[in-house]
């Protein structure tokens, strides 16, 4: 089929729909079964995706939306749609306090609050409140990243980046937006633009590219500007530690 970027793939949305429905049955049969599907819904189309996928493989009954607001989040209503719109059960638990009360500590430890802190705090956060609420449910946490965001990095460490089990996590963007409008989900809701709730900028205005050339260039290895080409190297190159496991001495008793 042609895609967004006018390329043509061997993307058969159908058939990779079906596979991840039954990757999904097959991996709680192993791991968890009998438990339920924990996901934190943000509004965006990774976490409905995710959300609405779970559905098809396990029932809504057995799928759980987590809101995670930190103090106030503007589109609150999106995540509330995507829960209503699949029928399933949800827990609104707001982090704002506990963030707060994190940066207060350090505070009075005499330690500074980096950008970095602002940006990465909130997501393990959440991240922490999706175990909470699995280990209360009998769950098993969804990770919602896709390729493309962890290609470039666009995912916290032991925050978003954290899970149980990962059905977007070898997607593009693209193809995740393909298999939303499959699964009927709301365009608005498949479309919606991810917005950093810290600048209000976009991913994309952040990485001074679209997914559309990112993706492409994930899937075919062609893209047309070489400033932007090295852009994407090195931004993967930096972000690898992410998707690796954790470097571990190894004594030589024991190799």
């Amino acid at each position: 089929m042609k895609n967004d970027n006018g390329v043509m793939e061997k993307f058969d949305v159908e058939k990779v729909k079906a596979n991840i429905i039954q990757w999904i049955k097959d991996w709680f049969e192993k791991n968890g079964k009998g438990c339920n599907a924990v996901v934190g819904i943000s509004g965006g189309k990774d976490s409905t995706v995710v959300a609405a996928l779970c559905v098809k493989a396990l029932g809504k009954n057995r799928v759980f939306g987590v809101l995670m607001p930190q103090n106030t989040q503007s589109d609150i209503d999106c995540s509330r749609d995507v829960c209503k719109h699949l029928g399933i059960q949800s827990f609104e638990c707001n982090i704002g306090t506990a963030v707060e009360a994190i940066y207060n500590s350090m505070e009075n430890a005499n330690l500074g609050i980096m950008r970095q802190t602002e940006i990465n705090l909130p997501a393990r956060i959440r991240m922490s409140t999706l175990y909470a609420v699995s280990q209360s449910m009998n769950g098993r946490v969804a990770n919602t990243c896709n390729l493309s965001e962890d290609w470039v990095g666009y995912a916290t460490r032991y925050g978003d980046g954290a899970g149980d089990f990962s059905p977007l996590a070898n997607l593009t963007v693209t193809e995740v937006k393909l298999i939303g409008k499959s699964l009927g989900i709301p365009e608005y809701l498949v479309e919606k633009t991810p917005i950093d709730g810290l600048c209000e900028k976009t991913d994309e205005d952040k990485m001074g590219f679209t997914y559309a050339v990112l993706d492409k260039y994930i899937r075919t290895g062609d893209c047309e500007d070489n400033a932007t080409k090295e852009k994407i190297d090195k931004m993967h190159e930096k972000n690898l530690f992410k998707l690796q496991l954790m470097p571990s001495f190894l004594p030589s008793y024991a190799s």
